[in-house]
């Protein structure tokens, strides 16, 4: 991406479907949220009129529930359990196939992958967020993952700041929202009467002059800001630090260890729905007739005995070890892996928490004082 464009321009919300036609006549698949099953999840969007209109969520520990509201908002909700993720780091998938001739030899063979490019709308700044450090991992080392570089190289990225940040939202204290500051080739503002809209690539700004709207108002651009300002200010919950990696190291034996051992379920629940987490497992599929198989990546979590398997060794054989070993590495060593924490605030692990564990009220148990 270059550097943004920071024009606003305003988008009446009875032309939402302008853009979208302008992303599919670029060739993008146009994908948004929409409500499945009691959430708000991401699935094919065939027009603005599948988005969420009038939908509030309610959030809290291990509750989520969505409340149909008056008014013709259609980004009126902080977020539902998906992020970005799934769209470029698949929850399961084949890397590569061998197969066996007649005569026994084996050839290896990647996976075509012809998936359409993805245009995403509504992605939230902690997603953002969360995506960079998944980039990082993937794509900032020594190799390189190309089935994730595929699709990341195809996904446009529209961005809505958020204006409703749940009770259980904390990003304002990662710093990683409510307002997207960099990551979206997109990024919008939504008003009663429709959005501001500006460019932060070259390609959003092709489709912005595609538009052709007017420039937005300083009215609107004042409301845009006091709207991002005070979702920030309403936010109750916060870590401790943003930096918590010595002092969680130096409290490996603390008693809150054992105390939300005896809670946790190890369902691998928080895990599932993070953003920024990317553990996973690889095994191999054959055929009945061995004439093929299949290398099969999929999430796995740190909380799945497996996970922790080596040399016929469980070496976190409880959920004490698997929850601290979650807590100290997505706030602890995430630090030395990529300079930041690996939590972005967007409270997905406390609501979809069968137990309700906070994972802010957990830190402040830990490491409240900071010292």
């Amino acid at each position: 991406m270059s550097t943004p464009h920071r024009d606003h321009h305003f988008l009446p919300r009875s032309d939402l479907d302008r853009l979208l036609a302008a992303l599919q006549a670029s060739g993008y698949r146009c994908v948004g949220p929409q409500v499945r099953d009691g959430a708000i999840v991401f699935d094919d969007l065939p027009s603005a009129a599948a988005l969420p209109q009038g939908v509030h969520d309610q959030q809290g520990p291990g509750q989520y529930r969505l409340q149909a509201g008056e008014g013709e908002r259609q980004f009126a909700w902080a977020n539902g359990p998906q992020a970005v993720k799934p769209l470029t780091f698949v929850p399961r998938e084949t890397l590569w196939r061998s197969r066996r001739d007649e005569a026994g030899q084996l050839t290896f063979e990647p996976v075509d992958d012809e998936a359409r490019a993805v245009a995403v709308i509504g992605v939230r700044a902690c997603d953002l967020a969360a995506l960079a450090i998944q980039d990082r991992h993937f794509l900032g080392g020594v190799a390189r993952d190309p089935a994730y570089a595929a699709r990341r190289e195809r996904l446009l990225l529209v961005a809505v700041n958020c204006s409703h940040p749940a009770a259980t939202c904390f990003c304002a204290s990662t710093g990683d929202g409510p307002g997207a500051s960099d990551g979206y080739d997109l990024v919008m503002d939504e008003l009663d009467d429709g959005f501001l809209v500006a460019a932060g690539s070259d390609a959003g700004a092709s489709l912005l002059a595609q538009l052709a709207l007017a420039p937005a108002t300083s009215e609107q651009q004042s409301a845009a800001h006091e709207q991002t300002a005070q979702a920030g200010a309403s936010q109750q919950r916060g870590l401790p630090s943003r930096d918590l990696r010595d002092t969680l190291f130096a409290r490996l034996n603390h008693p809150r260890w054992d105390d939300v051992a005896a809670r946790c379920l190890s369902c691998a629940n928080c895990t599932l729905v993070c953003p920024t987490c990317f553990c996973h497992g690889e095994s191999d599929h054959p055929t009945l007739d061995g004439s093929r198989s299949d290398h099969v990546r999929e999430w796995d979590s740190c909380f799945s005995p497996d996970h922790s398997y080596m040399a016929g060794i469980v070496i976190r054989d409880d959920t004490r070890k698997r929850y601290r070993q979650w807590l100290t590495h997505k706030l602890g060593s995430w630090h030395d892996q990529f300079g930041r924490s690996g939590c972005v605030g967007c409270g997905r692990c406390i609501t979809w928490c069968p137990v309700g564990i906070d994972i802010t009220e957990e830190a402040w148990a830990i490491c409240g004082d900071h010292s």
